[in-house]
């Protein structure tokens, strides 16, 4: 069945602003590609990207012509070398920092409240990146520093990546998310969310930490938020 003219695209649902509509296109067929898919067929491309055969046919010639999808010889397409060498490129220039910093400054310009990044470090956690609070009384660690595994709410999300076992890690594996109070002292908050790369690999915990007297219910969903926005920057597109 043909698709309604009253109908939008995925690209025109959500148009980049002073942008080109044809690129936002062309641009929006490279992103219906999930992990594993391989190659995607006329009709599958039409669904996901809600646009016309005769449009999708007319961008793809542009995009393969780039090297930026490939035909196999059923007629079907896949994300081409062009994708591989731009990948290679963002890759060798990629710094964490440029990525990470201002999704941290960011969440703390937002909440007023400490932010960092922490990843496993051996027995222990490392704090890779962080921005204090610009409040007075708060917890201040710096980059570098090295915390326990076993309490926190950034150690208790390391640890439900990496498998760890109990109704609290299966509960942050199921939510992405973790809120707790006191856990690893007295009088002290956090707020971890998982982050994820483009392979859908957990790649460390974005945490918001606070006294307990100003843990608010919306940290939550701020730190997921922005651990969400973190994970596209790594190129994480969830299915």
């Amino acid at each position: 069945m043909p698709r309604k003219a009253s109908t939008l695209s995925v690209a025109d649902e959500n148009p980049a602003l002073g942008g080109v509509a044809a690129v936002d296109r062309a641009l929006s067929l490279l992103t219906v590609f999930r992990k594993n898919d391989g190659y995607l067929s006329l009709v599958e491309l039409a669904d996901r990207t809600r646009m016309y055969k005769s449009t999708i046919l007319r961008l793809l010639a542009s995009l393969e012509h780039y090297g930026m999808v490939h035909k196999s010889d059923d007629g079907r397409y896949g994300l081409g070398e062009g994708v591989v060498r731009l990948y290679g490129v963002y890759n060798s220039a990629f710094s964490q920092a440029d990525v990470i910093i201002p999704v941290l400054r960011a969440l703390v310009e937002k909440t007023q409240e400490s932010a960092s990044y922490h990843v496993i470090s051996g027995n222990s956690r490392l704090c890779l990146h962080r921005v204090n609070s610009p409040l007075p009384i708060s917890y201040r660690t710096r980059e570098g520093d090295v915390l326990p595994l076993d309490k926190g709410s950034g150690a208790r999300v390391l640890q439900a990546f990496n498998g760890a076992k109990g109704k609290l890690y299966d509960q942050i594996r199921r939510d992405g998310v973790i809120v707790l109070d006191g856990d690893r002292m007295p009088d002290l908050a956090g707020v971890s969310a998982a982050v994820f790369n483009a392979q859908h690999e957990f790649a460390g915990a974005l945490t918001l930490t606070m006294p307990s007297s100003r843990l608010k219910p919306s940290f939550r969903e701020e730190v997921l938020s922005a651990a969400m926005t973190l994970s596209k920057k790594f190129g994480y597109i969830k299915d």
